[in-house]
């Protein structure tokens, strides 16, 4: 029977089958096709057909393979050219669509999804309805047939690129070469057609868990499933490969993320250099990355070795004077550094966020308006702020321009770390009994952790080395704050932070 009366009596099929209620068994576009096309003229809607495909669970979401791998169609504005005789016998106009959808339709047929071939009927049908915006990525259908497209024609040029053909000895006989692969979608055609063009006459094979194609040197053939992993093959050209893939490898240069990212952890198990990826990557964290290249490379005379730029760094004092300081970049775009105030020997001491605007130009801490908002805590809480040392975490005003204006800007975490070597000195030189740390950033900088946060501390006083550390909210914050009930809440929390810290100031006999 000829392909042409065999895809008649598919499609003769298929009608009765769907009035009868059974499932269309597809395992191919060819078959999908000129089914399609007769379920077309019929009228039949996508919701009355269920499709399935050959020895495959319709419960199931894994697909069946297509039945021919070397089955291919050139796309047509029909949806399945049909025989002269075929033409004359149909009444009935044939259902068109146009190329690039046809082209789309074919390549999302390689899709291995459950309901692939219910779709693309979908897809058709709402096209001969009138309804072309299903080809647009706007359209949900169009979408979802564009991202199949996708993820197939990206899983041809995976198989371009990670395919490894392994050479058989001589005496074995045709094929010279055999390739194992395991596609995510149905693509062994695309990619057969590909190493005809490349290999020219030698012979070779690519299988797969589902189809294996073989080349002859002329004709293509399809060799079904013939087994069942990777060729155990002895292959010197391997070696030679294995030895020159060890030889590029440069442990200075090595991004693990990128690697991982460039080539799918699915794909490394069958490339025989897979093999030495783990122990090359092991090597590197074990010191191979310092060196970067042999040894040799070392003894050549006038040869730079690289390090890293804060090895290179010679030894040098420590900044004595806050305004000397430049152990972040701060320093540059600020009026001068704010240190803090108070009595030397105070036993209490505050520390705040960074200082403000007002705060940079006068060189004093929390004289704006959160310092008089803090003048008003200090009141209500009858604590003398002329006792208590003040001062911040950060020492120099971090700002971004709005207008004539100089917004504050919160300090990154490098900045307050730089910044630590002052507020430690701060608290050596002082010895405070009690240490009330007013946000998130002073809190950190005085515990020195990273995961603490404000709400989890606000009411619970922590031992700190030889101090008591209370947590109160930040001036700023309960200006920021536009509902008035927030606000009072937040006012009073530092109030009440300011009397536990005298409270725990009088406990340890202090006043």
């Amino acid at each position: 029977m000829t392909p042409a009366a065999t895809a008649a009596v598919v499609a003769s099929e298929a009608v009765a089958a769907v009035r009868a209620g059974q499932p269309l068994l597809v395992a191919s576009f060819v078959e999908w096709r000129a089914t399609a096309r007769a379920l077309l003229r019929a009228g039949v809607p996508p919701e009355a057909v269920t499709w399935g495909e050959p020895g495959a669970d319709l419960f199931s979401s894994a697909p069946a393979a297509p039945a021919s791998a070397l089955e291919t169609v050139q796309p047509t504005g029909d949806l399945l050219a049909e025989p002269p005789a075929e033409r004359v016998a149909q009444a009935t106009p044939r259902p068109q669509v146009p190329r690039s959808l046809m082209e789309m339709l074919q390549t999302a047929a390689c899709y291995r999804d459950h309901d692939r071939w219910a779709f693309l009927y979908r897809v058709v049908w709402r096209w001969q309805q009138g309804e072309h915006d299903v080809q647009s990525p706007a359209d949900p259908d169009g979408a979802r047939l564009a991202s199949m497209v996708k993820a197939v024609r990206r899983e041809v040029h995976d198989m371009f690129a990670y395919i490894r053909f392994r050479e058989r000895p001589i005496e074995a006989g045709p094929p010279q070469f055999v390739a194992w692969f395991e596609p995510a979608h149905d693509v062994l055609p695309q990619v057969a057609e590909h190493f005809v063009a490349r290999m020219g006459k030698m012979t070779w094979m690519i299988a797969t868990p589902e189809a294996s194609v073989l080349w002859d040197g002329a004709t293509l053939h399809d060799a079904g499933p013939l087994m069942s992993g990777p060729a155990d093959l002895e292959d010197d050209g391997e070696a030679l490969w294995l030895t020159y893939y060890r030889s590029i490898f440069n442990p200075a240069r090595l991004n693990t993320k990128v690697m991982q990212s460039h080539v799918p952890s699915r794909f490394w198990k069958n490339l025989p250099e897979g093999a030495l990826v783990p122990s090359m990557v092991s090597q590197a964290g074990l010191g191979a990355r310092r060196i970067g290249q042999v040894a040799e490379v070392g003894q050549r005379r006038g040869t730079t070795i690289p390090i890293a730029a804060e090895k290179a760094q010679p030894d040098r004092e420590q900044p004595s004077k806050l305004d000397e300081c430049r152990r972040c970049e701060l320093w540059q775009h600020a009026t001068q550094a704010v240190g803090g105030i108070g009595p030397d020997h105070a036993q209490i001491m505050l520390v705040g966020e960074q200082p403000g605007d007002q705060e940079d130009l006068s060189g004093q801490p929390f004289i704006g308006p959160a310092g008089q908002l803090l003048d008003r805590v200090f009141a209500q809480a009858e604590v003398d702020r002329q006792g208590v040392y003040i001062t911040n975490a950060v020492k120099h005003f971090k700002w971004e321009p709005r207008g004539k204006r100089r917004l504050h800007k919160t300090p990154a975490q490098k900045e307050i770390e730089a910044c630590h070597y002052w507020l430690e000195k701060e608290i050596a030189t002082r010895k405070p009994k009690v240490i009330v740390a007013m946000g998130a950033t002073a809190l950190k900088s005085v515990l020195q952790k990273g995961n603490v946060t404000l709400r989890d501390s606000l009411g619970q006083p922590v031992r700190h080395g030889d101090a008591w550390v209370v947590t109160i909210y930040h001036p700023s914050y309960v200006l920021r704050v536009p509902d008035e009930a927030t606000k009072h809440e937040a006012f009073a929390v530092m109030v009440e932070g300011l009397r536990v810290a005298q409270s725990l100031l009088e406990q340890s006999g202090e006043n």
